[in-house]
């Protein structure tokens, strides 16, 4: 009895459900996922933003009114009667805000709720981009890479496309590709790196203190170490704008073209994105994530995902499949 349990042990498949266990965690943190869930990351420290107190005071509706200045018309009216309609119910109102970008980063990081969570950023991110941020200034001509343009909402409604959890392209390079097609994502770069580089040659950014301005702007309320880095560089860059925005406008351009390069300069590119992203970050002052009226961590973490989102992956050499053990063949009978 003892030795036939011990055959049926020896015998037996080696745990099948734990390598199961292993091959679903394995894939429930592919590249995709994880930058999912690095944006449902950012989604939910927007919503903790939304419920400082500040947000809960006439402040808030007021610096939603002051994206309306410079706008056409058409544009500036739904933003001032939606401030206008904050600022009679700004509790109750800030606290819904708050609770929807919660709701969206919780569901873009449970895996049954993600696609209903992706789609409903994109419509959130839009309707904020329109009466929160005025469409980035665009439209105002106050755009500038420094100054978070094309606006940081959109970039949420950008990563929602590029992440969406379907292999249109299951050959494409990267995670953008493989959610929209290769074309499609190379396009999309293009566009927005594209119109970075154009909005850093505006008036907003060459002007002979406009860079220097808004370096000193994201000094106020930061900490030492980031206000010693941004006084320092826009007192170096004081009337240089024309020079310092020429020279931005050209690494943008060359972010926007390095997609369509072979796979060694794209990833050249991206690397080059990323640090640019950082740089604007601090030249953001962080998003003013320390003043207690930040609504968002600005637009620098937001282009940085999405650049490793493009980011051209080895292809994975493929599992071989397991095969059945033959059964042994019978004895012959001597």
């Amino acid at each position: 009895m003892s030795e036939s349990l011990a055959v049926g042990r020896a015998t037996a498949p080696a745990a099948p459900g734990a390598a199961g266990t292993a091959a679903h965690a394995a894939a429930a943190l592919d590249p995709r996922r994880k930058l999912q869930l690095a944006l449902g990351v950012i989604w939910v420290l927007d919503g903790i933003l939304q419920y400082q107190p500040s947000m809960f005071t006439k402040s808030f509706p007021a610096m939603l009114a002051a994206s309306a200045q410079g706008n056409p018309a058409v544009v500036a009216g739904p933003i001032t009667w939606s401030a206008g309609l904050i600022d009679h119910h700004v509790v109750v109102l800030n606290a819904v805000f708050a609770t929807v970008q919660l709701a969206l980063g919780l569901g873009i990081a449970w895996r049954p709720t993600v696609r209903l969570a992706l789609a409903a950023s994109i419509a959130w991110s839009l309707a904020v981009w329109w009466l929160g941020e005025g469409f980035g200034g665009i439209l105002a001509g106050t755009a500038s890479p420094v100054n978070g343009a094309p606006g940081p909402v959109v970039l949420y409604a950008i990563l929602a496309v590029l992440l969406w959890p379907a292999d249109r392209d299951p050959g494409a390079p990267s995670v953008a590709g493989r959610a929209v097609g290769r074309r499609a994502a190379q396009a999309t770069w293009l566009v927005l790196w594209g119109s970075l580089a154009a909005f850093a040659l505006l008036p907003a950014s060459r002007a002979p203190g406009a860079i220097s301005d808004l370096l000193a702007d994201g000094a106020d309320g930061a900490p030492a170490w980031l206000a010693w880095i941004d006084t320092h560089a826009a007192s170096a860059l004081s009337g240089h704008g024309l020079a310092a925005s020429i020279v931005l406008a050209t690494l943008l351009a060359l972010v926007a073209v390095g997609v369509y390069l072979p796979a060694p300069a794209v990833r050249a590119a991206i690397v080059l994105a990323v640090v640019l992203a950082g740089v604007l970050w601090l030249a953001q002052g962080m998003g003013e994530l320390f003043t207690g009226m930040a609504t968002d961590p600005e637009s620098g973490p937001l282009l940085a995902l999405l650049a490793l989102s493009f980011w051209p992956a080895l292809p994975r050499p493929a599992t071989p499949r397991p095969t059945a053990p033959r059964p042994a063949a019978p004895a012959k009978e001597a």
